[in-house]
């Protein structure tokens, strides 16, 4: 799920392409996404709402999702938060797996799950080997798996 951005990816749908990053054989995407689980509740996930779209220093973002048990048995799904890293100094994954919640739905129910976000959760190791962030846009998504994810965009600055 975390890998770097290929600058050449494969549409999605599509099997092969001359001059693209794929496989010749076989589809690009894992069998199971990260983060991915079976249950027997079915679970549906709200459009994922922003504290603020902007943001300057170290300011907390809140990040919050309704999570809704559709289905007729009580069930646990674990709530995860990837970030993504625009545009950086270095090259950045594609995901990054910042923060997950456990938590237990009965059913028929829902349930707001929130994350605070803070430049901490946005450092890395810089091209000086200094653990820092930077500024700039920062995709949230909130999900049931790495590949089933609800999205907001953010800009953030120093």
């Amino acid at each position: 799920y975390n890998h770097k951005n290929t600058g050449r990816p494969l549409e999605e749908g599509k099997w092969f392409e001359k001059f693209r990053s794929n496989y010749l054989d076989v589809s690009n995407e894992p069998l199971y996404p990260f983060g991915y689980g079976l249950s027997y509740s079915k679970f549906t996930y709200s459009d994922v709402t922003v504290s603020s779209k902007n943001l300057k220093g170290n300011q907390t973002l809140t990040a919050t999702v309704t999570v809704t048990n559709n289905s007729k048995l009580d069930g646990k799904e674990v709530v995860q938060l990837y970030i993504r890293d625009m545009v950086g100094s270095s090259t950045r994954p594609v995901k990054e797996l910042k923060g997950f919640q456990k938590v237990m739905i009965h059913a028929g129910q829902s349930q707001k799950v929130t994350f605070n976000i803070t430049p901490n959760d946005l450092k890395f190791y810089n091209y000086d080997l200094k653990y820092d962030w930077e500024a700039g846009d920062f995709n949230i998504m909130i999900g049931g798996n790495s590949r089933d994810v609800k999205e907001a965009m953010v800009n953030w600055v120093k």
